[in-house]
C-alpha cells in the first residue's frame, strides 16, 4: 500500500506540472495549403489606373544579379516615380537542354541560388511595401524545364506526341523547356498551390504571367479566382498577352504591342501620328471598366532581342520624346531596367549584364520628372483625350478630366519643325515640369525630339 501511495503520488505531481506548462504556440494557417502568411498583407495596392511599373532584369540590375542588388537600389526604384516592382524570374532554373534562361523553371517553390534565399526576398518585399511599392513575380506557366520533378514524378501533367514523348511547346523553337498539359486537374493544382506558396510564404503581390495567350482561359480563370480567395489580399494580374479573354479571366493588364510597334515606325518614319492615335483607340476598344493596356518603349523582350530605346528611337532626345507619347496618351507605364539612363546597347538575361548607372544622369532626371507629373495629375493618368493631330510631325493632346487639362506636344522627328498651335489650346498655362508661366502662342517652334507638358 505505501508504493501503491506513493506511485499515485507521483503520477499526480507529474500530471500538475505538465498542467501548469505553457504550451508553444502553432503558427494558424491562413490557407487550406497550409502555407503561413509572412509579414502584414500590403493594403495600398494601387488601382490599375494609377500604376507605374518597373521590370527588374536581376541579371542586370546589379552587379552581382542577385536580390541584395535590388534591396539595395530600392529607393532609388520608388524615386523614379515606381509603386510596383515586377521582378523577372527567380526560381531555380533547369540545367538539362538549358541555354540559361530564367523562364526555364526546375522548382516552381525554390528561389535560385543566383537570386538569393526566401529571407532574401522576404527583405525585398517587406522593404518595398515600407516605400509605398508593392511587388510582382513573373509566373511561367506553359512549361518547364526538362529537369524539373514534375517529368519523372508526373509525366501525365506534359504533352504528348503519339509517340507518347514529352514535346516543347508547339509552334515554338523553345528546346529547352517542356509543354504542360492543362487538361490535367492535378497538375493545374499543383500550380495554383506554387502561386500561392509566394503570395503567402513571401507576401507578394500578384503575378506577371509570361506566354499568357499559350495557356488556356480556364486555367487563368480558376487561377485567379482561387489566389484573389486568399484572404485579405489585393493583388495584382498582368498578362503577356492580348486575348480579349484574359480579361474575364481576371487579368487587370495586358500587353500593348500594337502600340510599341506603331511608336517605332511613327519614329522611323513609315507611320503616322494618326496611326499612333488610332492604335491606342483600337487597344481600347471594348476595354472593360477598370482594365488597361501596359504601355512600353521597351521590356526584357524588346531590348534582349530587338534594341534598345536609344537605338530605336534615335538616341536620348528621340527616346524621351517616346516614352512621353507612351506615358501620356493613356495605360500603364512600364519602366524596363536600364532604361531610365539610357543603355545604348541591348540588355541580355540569358546571361549578367550590369547596368552602368552613373551615365545619362540628366535623361533619368527627365524621367522622374515625367513620371512625377503622371502620378500627380488624374488627368494625365486617366483624361478623356482630345487628338489635334494636324500635323505629320507633330503630337498634340489635350487630357481632361473634371477641370482639369494637360496638353501634350512632342515633336517626332529629328529636324526642327514649326507647329500651328489649335486655337483651342492657345493661351495661357503652366509648365507641368517646371511649374513656370507659359503662354502659348499660335505658332511655336520645336527643336529635334522637343516635348511640351502643360496644365492649367
Amino acid at each position: 500500500m505505501k508504493y501503491l501511495f506513493l506511485t499515485c503520488l507521483t503520477l499526480l505531481f507529474l500530471t500538475s506540472c505538465e498542467k501548469d506548462k505553457v504550451p508553444t504556440p502553432t503558427p494558424i494557417p491562413t490557407d487550406p495549403s497550409g502555407y503561413i502568411q509572412y509579414g502584414t498583407p500590403y493594403a495600398s495596392m494601387p488601382a490599375t489606373e494609377d500604376a507605374v511599373i518597373y521590370e527588374v532584369n536581376q541579371r542586370a540590375f546589379s552587379s552581382t544579379g542577385d536580390l541584395q542588388g535590388v534591396i539595395n537600389r530600392l529607393t532609388e526604384i520608388k524615386a523614379l516615380g515606381i509603386n510596383t516592382i515586377w521582378l523577372m524570374p527567380i526560381y531555380e532554373e533547369g540545367v538539362l537542354n538549358s541555354v540559361h534562361s530564367p523562364y526555364c523553371v526546375k522548382d516552381y517553390k525554390k528561389i535560385s541560388a543566383e537570386y538569393g534565399s526566401l529571407a532574401d526576398l522576404r527583405t525585398l518585399t517587406t522593404q518595398a511595401h515600407q516605400l509605398g511599392m508593392s511587388v510582382i513575380l513573373d509566373w511561367v506557366a506553359n512549361h518547364t524545364s526538362w529537369d524539373n520533378a514534375w517529368i519523372s514524378d508526373h509525366p501525365d501533367w506534359y504533352s504528348q506526341n503519339a509517340a507518347g514523348n514529352i514535346i516543347i511547346p508547339p509552334g515554338t523553337n523553345w528546346n529547352d523547356v517542356a509543354d504542360l498539359n492543362f487538361n490535367n486537374t492535378d497538375m493545374k493544382l499543383a500550380m495554383i498551390d506554387a502561386m500561392k506558396y509566394w503570395v503567402l510564404e513571401a507576401n507578394v503581390d500578384g503575378f506577371r504571367c509570361d506566354y499568357a495567350d499559350g495557356v488556356p482561359f480556364d486555367f487563368w480563370q480558376q487561377a485567379i479566382t482561387a489566389l484573389n480567395a486568399v484572404p485579405n489580399r489585393d493583388l495584382l494580374f498582368l498578362a503577356e498577352g492580348t486575348r480579349a479573354d484574359h480579361y474575364t479571366a481576371g487579368f487587370h493588364l495586358t500587353y500593348g504591342w500594337n502600340f510599341y510597334t506603331a511608336a517605332k515606325n511613327l519614329w522611323a518614319g513609315t507611320a503616322s501620328i494618326t496611326n499612333l492615335y488610332n492604335t491606342h483607340l483600337a487597344e481600347y476598344t471594348n476595354m472593360p471598366t477598370g482594365k488597361h493596356k501596359i504601355r512600353f518603349t521597351t521590356n526584357h523582350d524588346e531590348s534582349a532581342w530587338d534594341a534598345s530605346p536609344w537605338s530605336l528611337f534615335n538616341g536620348k532626345a528621340g527616346a524621351l520624346a517616346a516614352s512621353v507619347s507612351t506615358i501620356f496618351m493613356g495605360g500603364v507605364p512600364l519602366i524596363y531596367t536600364g532604361q531610365e539612363v539610357g543603355r545604348s546597347t541591348t540588355t541580355p538575361f540569358f546571361t549578367n549584364s550590369p547596368i552602368n548607372w552613373t551615365i545619362n544622369q540628366d535623361m533619368l532626371q527627365a524621367y522622374k520628372d515625367l513620371l512625377a507629373f503622371h502620378n500627380e495629375s488624374a488627368a494625365a493618368r486617366k483624361g478623356s483625350i482630345s487628338n489635334y493631330a494636324i500635323s505629320t510631325n507633330v503630337l498634340c493632346l489635350k487630357k481632361t478630366l473634371g477641370t482639369e487639362n494637360v496638353v501634350i506636344i512632342v515633336n517626332v522627328r529629328n529636324s526642327n519643325q514649326s507647329f500651328s498651335v489649335p486655337s483651342p489650346l492657345t493661351g495661357s498655362w503652366t509648365n507641368a515640369l517646371t511649374n513656370a508661366s507659359y503662354t502659348l502662342n499660335s505658332t511655336i517652334s520645336l527643336t529635334p525630339y522637343q516635348y511640351i507638358i502643360l496644365k492649367n
